[in-house]
């Protein structure tokens, strides 16, 4: 008998991006009903080969391998505590199950032995009778026949035990939970726009309320919430995790660049590496009390601790999901003095860097469309950043990249975006080179005319501004909205 599952749960138990099955609801191969998928539609689009080599059977067979070391218990598995819970909430379910079906059947057996009777009392042959006691008797032998066990069935069983889904009201996103993740955690690996602040259960701000599920303490600070707070279902985010398979949580998210605060923080060089002859990796990290909130695509002005004045506005080259760790192309720049000093050796690791910020509008919108992603030199450092985001969400039916270089080292991380495309069905990339940007800029436009089926996409153009100028108007005059032309000049 068919289940019917969400379509975040059915993109689990397929092992597909959930943008891939949301793409086949819009083109009508799979219907919804009250916004779930009928596994046995899953079953039709998705054969047994397919389904027995997904992520989540990958998942299985290494904890078997591994006989459940240490390792693996910590990365894949919730704690003991909280598996615990979830398959007491399994059994609760299942001894639910049991108790309705013996009640069925005793109904059925009734139903069925009181048709003999009146059959018998109608004398044996009326026809309405024996045709009802006949389909009755055949519907309860199919009923109580043993079928094969259906894979997604065992699959669904076994990800409510290691992962948990989790939707967030009123805006009815998703997200699961694996692991030993808190709730925080979860949400922003799955790229929503939480609230937040310490995340170590000191602040107060990524208090969400639960409506439906349970959670369990993943430590024990939950000090600024209030005892009438509680009392209404009130936890913090970055303290719990869910406990039940099923969890629905009450809480706002940012819906923008406005609902972001400004904050300054003194960060640590955590590494300095050269990407290229004229571009370096500058790795921050945050104290683990004090992270940078902030939306992919932003960026912040850097500057040296000690109060000298050299500072400059960088992109976050990194995802939020990772707040402590910020990574941001250098690019060699005599009119930048925080690149000077670091091309000259002269910052190190261990010292202090102070960030202020973040600023910026260059941020994903959600949308339908496919996102096509257009960069320049080290503007790939704010579209990375959009790239991982839109990644972790999961959500668009395709991503495109064209990346153009105006010197020799300009695509000093194409192989990241090789290990993209290989790991991810809906993802293609095109370099280019040009050493003038409009003039790159004008052959890219042809390119993405030439490359897309449609001009129906959502573009996002970071780079000089002859780049994206020139760009823009080349997508204007093909007939691309201004509503979908997002738009980050960086010189």
């Amino acid at each position: 008998m068919a289940q019917w599952v969400t379509v975040w749960r059915a993109a689990q138990l397929v092992g597909v991006p959930r943008g891939v099955l949301q793409q086949r609801v819009r083109s009508g191969e799979i219907e919804l009903a009250d916004g779930l998928v009928s596994t046995e539609a899953l079953i039709k689009l998705y054969p047994q080969t397919q389904l027995e080599s997904s992520g989540m059977f990958e998942r299985v067979v290494q904890i078997r391998d591994e006989a459940f070391g240490r390792r693996v218990r910590e990365r894949l598995l919730p704690s003991q505590e909280v598996l615990a819970q979830r398959l007491f909430r399994q059994s609760q379910e299942l001894a639910d199950v049991q108790r309705h079906l013996q009640r069925y059947h005793a109904l059925v057996v009734a139903l069925r032995e009181q048709l003999r009777h009146l059959n018998a009392e109608a004398g044996g042959h009326e026809p309405r009778l024996l045709a009802l006691q006949r389909q009755l008797n055949d519907g309860l032998a199919r009923a109580l026949a043993t079928e094969p066990v259906d894979v997604l069935d065992v699959m669904d069983d076994m990800l409510k035990v290691v992962s948990a889904q989790v939707t967030l009201r009123p805006s009815g996103h998703q997200f699961s939970v694996e692991g030993r993740e808190t709730l925080l955690q979860a949400g922003m690996r799955a790229g929503l726009k939480l609230n937040y602040g310490c995340g170590n259960g000191t602040c107060g701000m990524c208090k969400v309320r639960v409506t439906a599920g349970d959670v369990a303490r993943t430590m024990a600070t939950d000090y600024p919430l209030s005892e009438n707070e509680k009392s209404q279902g009130y936890v913090l985010a970055c303290a719990h995790t869910a406990a039940s398979s099923e969890l629905t949580l009450e809480t706002l998210e940012a819906t923008g660049p406005g609902d972001i605060p400004q904050q300054q923080i003194v960060t640590t060089v955590r590494a300095i590496r050269a990407l290229a002859p004229d571009t370096l990796l500058l790795h921050l990290q945050t104290p683990r009390s004090h992270r940078l909130r902030f939306l992919a695509g932003q960026w912040v002005t850097l500057g040296l601790a000690e109060g000298e004045d050299v500072h400059a506005q960088h992109s976050i080259a990194s995802c939020p999901c990772d707040d402590r760790n910020l990574q941001f192309f250098i690019p060699r720049s005599a009119g930048d003095p925080l690149a000077t000093r670091l091309f000259s050796g002269q910052i190190k690791p261990g010292d202090a860097v102070t960030v202020w910020g973040p600023g910026g509008d260059f941020v994903l919108i959600e949308d339908p469309h496919p996102l096509v992603f257009a960069a320049c030199d080290t503007g790939f450092a704010p579209v990375k950043s959009l790239i991982e985001h839109a990644l972790s969400l999961d959500a668009a039916p395709s991503i495109s990249l064209f990346w153009l270089a105006t010197r020799p080292d300009g695509h000093f991380m194409a192989n990241q975006c090789r290990a993209w495309s290989e790991a991810l069905d809906p993802f293609e990339y095109t370099l280019s080179t040009h050493d003038d940007a409009a003039t790159g800029a004008s052959q890219m436009a042809a390119a993405i005319r030439a490359d897309l089926f449609d001009i129906d996409c959502a573009f996002y153009i970071a780079g000089p501004q002859a780049f994206v100028q020139t760009l823009r108007a080349e997508l204007a005059a093909a007939g691309v909205p201004a509503s979908q032309l997002h738009l980050e000049v960086i010189e």
